[in-house]
Order: structure tokens, then C-alpha cells, then sequence
């Protein structure tokens, strides 16, 4: 008999205990990760120069380095920097091309290109997800006649001295493959 009261009683103080209203436990649930670098460089706080002290000259770029492009052929990979007038950095970009030929080498197991967080072309949606959270938007999107799908996340709710958007690119999922990372964009302000 006293096993049942007790029982009873773990019951009743169960019942007792309130539950949270459903647009609370939705709100608590939203992961808010903000992101600061990509292939190590900060936007909005990084000179290009700097850019050049660890990657080298870049492959292509206007004659004031404003805008510069390096290539990682054996990863299938370009990186881009665009610097304000003062050489400060906007945006840095990253691109995974899947037609670029590689041959003769053998890749780093994972990119240098990569954000803060670790994330870089070739990691799957999930990943992106499990890093960053819920996008702030997810549509669908195209590039080079690719159907791909477009995560934006607005980092505004960071403070000033945060880059302040991140969009990445990915494949669509398709017979039962996950999305995969195809395009990295951090800039220091909205696009």
C-alpha cells in the first residue's frame, strides 16, 4: 500500500509542474551562433595585406588588390577577398568547383578555407545545421544552372564588431544523399 501512495504522489507532484507555453520552448530551442572568420580572416576587421602575408600573391586580382582570387586546384577550390577602399576586408568567399581538374596530388584531408567553426565546402547540410543552427532563411537558388539551396544567417544580433552575414550554398538533397556545401560567403555587412 505504501509503494502505491508513493507512486501516486510522484504522480500528482508530476502533473503539478507547469509547462512551458509552446511559443517559449520554439524560442529557447533556436540555436544563435555567430561566426567571426573564414580561411582564418576576419571581414570587417583584416586588412587585405594580410591576406597576402599568409596565402601569398594572388592568382587573379585588380592592380589595387581590391579584389584578389587564389586557387586550390587539388581540393577543387578558389578563395576570394574583396577589400574596401581603405584595404579593409568586406567579404571573403569560398568555392568548391566541381569541373576543375585535378591531378597529380593529393588533397589535405580538410580545406584551410574553412570558417571559425570549421565548416567547409563538402560538409553536409546537417553539418551546417549542427554548427550554425536554423538559417534566418533557407531558398532554393542557382549557380552555373545548379539548383542549390541558399542558408542565410544574419548575425546583426551580434554587436557591431561581428562580420554580420553569412550565406552558404548547398547542394540539393537527392536519392537520399544530403545537401553538400558548395559555397562559403562571409561579409562584414549586409550583401
Amino acid at each position: 500500500m505504501r509503494l502505491w501512495a508513493s507512486i501516486s504522489l510522484a504522480l500528482l507532484l508530476a502533473a503539478a509542474k507547469p509547462v512551458p507555453a509552446q511559443g517559449t520552448a520554439g524560442a529557447a530551442a533556436k540555436k544563435r551562433v555567430n561566426e567571426l572568420t573564414l580561411a582564418g580572416m576576419h571581414p570587417g576587421r583584416d586588412k587585405v595585406r594580410r591576406f597576402f602575408s599568409v596565402y601569398g600573391k594572388p592568382q587573379t586580382g585588380k592592380p589595387d588588390y581590391l579584389q584578389a582570387s587564389w586557387r586550390m586546384d587539388c581540393r577543387k577550390e578558389s578563395l576570394h577577398v574583396n577589400a574596401d577602399g581603405s584595404g579593409r576586408i568586406a567579404e571573403v568567399r569560398v568555392e568548391f568547383h566541381e569541373r576543375l581538374m585535378a591531378t597529380d596530388c593529393v588533397p589535405e584531408r580538410r580545406s584551410p578555407w574553412r570558417t571559425g567553426k570549421g565548416l567547409t565546402t563538402g560538409d553536409s547540410v546537417s553539418r551546417v545545421l549542427g554548427l550554425y543552427g536554423e538559417p534566418d532563411s533557407w531558398s532554393p537558388s542557382t549557380k552555373d544552372g545548379q539548383r542549390l539551396e541558399l542558408l542565410y544567417y544574419a548575425f546583426d544580433w551580434a554587436g557591431p564588431d561581428v562580420p554580420q552575414v553569412m550565406e552558404v550554398l548547398c547542394t540539393v538533397e537527392k536519392d537520399g544523399k544530403p545537401g553538400r556545401v558548395v559555397e562559403i560567403t562571409l561579409a562584414a555587412s549586409s550583401l
